[in-house]
């Protein structure tokens, strides 16, 4: 994942709990329920990007909303200034400090990449293989392995808890992991629609897939 890239460039913790990992092991079909039980959400969320010696190369902070399938909207407040927004068919990328905004098909932006998880559905599973990885540090987690030799990502480790999906550990093919822990998540809020409409601002330059 390039660092200012962000989630959805490549391609998205509340606390981790503190109690002993004395739970069960998480299954495939947790993240089943979660995908079928949320069908909105929105909340805040922490990243961190790491490199292969676990050397903490970006931390950065913002919100996120998405309404599946396929709509979502993840704003990076720190330390850089970024807005990604899925409509349902294009994911539009707007760095505010180049003004500059990358368009893409909705389907290819996604594939094998986190928000087919999160704004997706059931079919979006099929893109992954999905085990259970045990618990630790309090959370259940699942790793799901792209099935597509051509991801960008080797793994995608999620953590979760009786309340939900806390934290996501993404491993890229450049051996950089980034780490996304998740507060405040709210499921199956009121969201105004408007969130996951994008007009280029005027004088950004726009470069992808306009068809």
């Amino acid at each position: 994942m390039a660092i200012r890239s962000g989630f959805a460039g490549a391609s998205l913790g509340a606390l981790l709990a503190l109690m002993p990992s004395a739970a069960p092991a998480a299954s495939p079909q947790r993240l089943s329920e979660f995908i079928n039980g949320t069908l909105t959400a929105r909340g805040e969320f922490e990243q961190k990007i790491f490199d292969r010696d676990r050397k903490l190369l970006q931390e950065s902070r913002g919100t996120l909303a998405f309404s599946r399938p396929g709509k979502f909207r993840w704003s990076y407040v720190k330390p850089y200034a970024q807005l990604i927004v899925g409509d349902g068919s294009k994911v539009w990328i707007y760095d505010e400090d180049l003004k500059q905004v990358t368009v893409k098909k909705l389907d290819q932006a996604l594939g094998s990449t986190p928000a087919a998880l999160l704004a997706g559905n059931d079919e979006a599973m099929r893109a992954f293989n999905l085990s259970d990885r045990g618990a630790k540090d309090g959370l259940e987690w699942l790793e799901a392995l792209p099935r597509d030799k051509e991801s960008s990502f080797e793994r995608i480790r999620m953590g979760f808890d009786s309340s939900g999906l806390k934290v996501m550990e993404l491993l890229d093919s450049l051996g950089q992991t980034t780490v996304l822990r998740f507060a405040s998540l709210e499921r199956n809020p009121r969201l105004d629609p408007g969130l996951f409409r994008f007009s280029p601002p005027k004088g950004a330059d726009v470069i992808g897939d306009l068809e």
